[in-house]
């Protein structure tokens, strides 16, 4: 079985974190840091959101999360009150609105699949109502791989500034921007928007390291003091380790690691486009960042009929699973019931073949 479903990327160590986590264990580094995570980490974090956003950062408009997850929970509990609505383009990553509805929220979805998956600034206009309390930009996106541009971000961000709405902008995919592309950071396209904005990201993408849960929140101090003393409360700091490898990365590093961690996606999204390009019913994915091609499928799907018997998505992945040995992700788990989505984070030697296999799948499927 070929699985094409997992959110990270198969790689080792760089080498800057394993050594910067060995060196924390053999100082016996065991004790709490500060709740939100140690004031020399936050201290870096802060010249890195400066130097990715051309704003001054300070250590103290950021937290330090146990993942994106976490960020993303804090900002959902500090800012939202039971009945307030956040927007939300679809499809979208499935933490999202559940993050709102923990929280006591209600998750708005806007439809981007009539846009290239980018949601079109009137539908979000129209979904804005007197208890809209923040408005959620995911680029590049999970699950599509849609990279924003400058104009509808600026659009999004007016549109936040005059409705004194929040932003909550995970660019956890930020560092996997594909050639014809640019990662924008919102605050660096809208500067005035930063006293309403939070930034939501982690390093389980950019240094492959999901199972080590170390992510970050960035905002206007006093929402970090409010999800300082919430967090206090419910995780305490990150994994102390962690940190210090973090730290170790970000204070000697440099960017090798990262650039042949790009590098490779690259390659694996050039030959997965390739193998791609054979399939008959199903436009081949854009992958403009991030790693996965998100296909839309229905041109193979059969609408609901007078005897009840349609498909969706997910009958689709059944059979793919069963018949051909692959696994992929449903759409209808995105809030799209005609989308599948497949990792190109897997090992270069695994993809071609699993891919090969979808497609001749799905030129198959009747």
């Amino acid at each position: 079985m070929i699985d094409l479903t997992a959110g990270e990327i198969c790689s080792e160590l760089a080498p800057t974190i394993r050594d910067g986590a060995i060196d924390a264990i053999n100082n016996g580094v065991n004790r709490y840091t500060d709740t939100v995570g140690m004031v020399e980490l936050r201290e870096a974090l802060a010249r890195k959101i400066s130097l990715d956003t051309g704003r001054i950062w300070k250590a103290e408009e950021v937290a330090v999360t146990s993942g994106a997850k976490q960020a993303l929970f804090n900002a959902a509990m500090v800012l939202l009150n039971p009945g307030d609505e956040v927007i939300i383009p679809a499809p979208y990553w499935t933490t999202f609105p559940a993050q709102v509805l923990l929280a006591g929220g209600t998750p708005i979805f806007v439809d981007s699949r009539s846009n290239g998956y980018v949601p079109r600034i009137e539908h979000i206009k129209g979904a804005i109502t007197e208890r809209t309390r923040a408005i959620v930009v995911n680029t590049p996106s999970n699950p599509t791989g849609t990279v924003y541009d400058f104009q509808t971000l600026m659009a999004i961000a007016q549109i936040a500034i005059n409705r004194n709405l929040w932003i909550i902008f995970d660019e956890c995919y930020g560092d996997f921007v594909h050639r014809g592309h640019t990662h924008h950071p919102i605050v660096s396209v809208a500067p005035e928007i930063r006293t309403r904005a939070l930034i939501v990201n982690s390093f389980s993408k950019s240094l492959a390291l999901t199972g080590w849960r170390i992510g970050y929140l960035a905002g206007p101090k006093e929402v970090i003091n409010a999800v300082k003393a919430l967090q206090s409360h419910t995780t305490s700091n990150p994994n102390v380790i962690a940190q210090h490898a973090v730290l170790a990365h970000l204070q000697r590093g440099g960017s090798d690691y990262e650039s042949k961690l790009r590098s490779r996606l690259t390659s694996a999204r050039r030959v997965g486009l390739d193998v791609l390009s054979s399939l008959t019913r199903v436009p081949v994915a854009r992958a403009q960042g991030g790693f996965y091609f998100y296909l839309d499928l229905s041109h193979l799907l059969r609408p609901a009929s007078e005897d009840g018997a349609s498909t969706t998505a997910d009958d689709i992945v059944t059979g793919l699973l069963a018949e051909a040995g692959v696994a992929a992700v449903s759409g209808t788990a995105f809030g799209d019931p005609v989308g599948l989505r497949l990792s190109y984070g897997i090992p270069p030697e695994k993809l071609a073949t699993g891919l090969a296999r979808l497609v001749e799948f799905l030129n198959a499927w009747k």
